[in-house]
């Protein structure tokens, strides 16, 4: 499903099954030994789902082990972005010569726990759409999808800055027809690998079998030199 968000030059691999933990490296499962049961099982599938498509790159298997807060550590010229939630797990992956950053992320199609939630994930700006989204497209949790999106926006920009991302600092607004989506940053944007000064990320959104699903490819410095965000993707949605 998530592969139709993004360009052709990114390989995907998901599931809606869980991996046995043997698929795992050493080094990965000393990483999770004192986890629950269902968190080997996430673990060890989604780096499954990851080495499935680093296969599909020519990129020969190798252990995917945690780096600064969290985000996977890819093999040379290669980026990357994994998700996970309940029944489903993926993973995507280019080469850093098509794709500068990736940002890939799931969650149920359901409301978000909470109003605490909402204001905690939302600016006011978009609180005011939400009602007007959620009256036109009673199918989405348009909450949901806001919370994905800057997920998606957070591990694209994570690789490229090092730097943490507030809920607060990205401001969403959703083409509910085309199924894009645009993050305006709300703060100095960062400078990527190739030059470019960024002010947004753009990407895609479905909803299929009762998930939210999103995802961003920032094109490498092959693509028009567009700084202000990154561009739809080539695949239709």
């Amino acid at each position: 499903m998530i592969e139709e968000l993004l360009p052709a030059s990114v390989a995907v691999e998901e599931t809606f099954d869980d991996l046995p933990e043997s698929v795992l490296y050493e080094q990965e499962k000393a990483l999770v030994a004192g986890s629950t049961a269902e968190r080997r099982k996430e673990f060890a599938t989604v780096r499954g789902c990851a080495r499935e498509a680093l296969a599909r790159l020519g990129v020969p298997p190798a252990p995917i082990l945690p780096g600064p807060r969290g985000a996977p550590g890819w093999p040379g010229g290669v980026v990357g972005s994994m998700t996970h939630c309940a029944g489903y797990r993926a993973a995507a992956v280019a080469r850093s010569g098509d794709v500068t950053a990736l940002g890939i992320d799931a969650e149920p199609n359901r409301p978000l726990p909470s109003t605490g939630t909402l204001e905690l994930v939302t600016v006011p700006e978009e609180r005011h759409w939400l009602p007007r989204m959620a009256a036109r497209h009673p199918g989405v949790n348009w909450d949901r999808l806001v919370f994905s999106a800057k997920e998606s926006v957070y591990k694209a920009w994570f690789p490229i800055t090092g730097r943490w991302l507030e809920f607060e600092d990205a401001l969403i607004t959703v083409d509910a027809e085309a199924r894009t989506f645009h993050a305006r940053l709300l703060v100095p944007g960062p400078v990527t690998p190739d030059g470019r000064r960024l002010t947004g990320f753009s990407g895609n959104w479905a909803v299929r079998q009762g998930l939210v699903l999103t995802a961003i490819a920032l094109p490498a410095a092959s693509a028009p030199p567009d700084a202000s965000a990154l561009y739809p993707s080539t695949r239709s949605s």
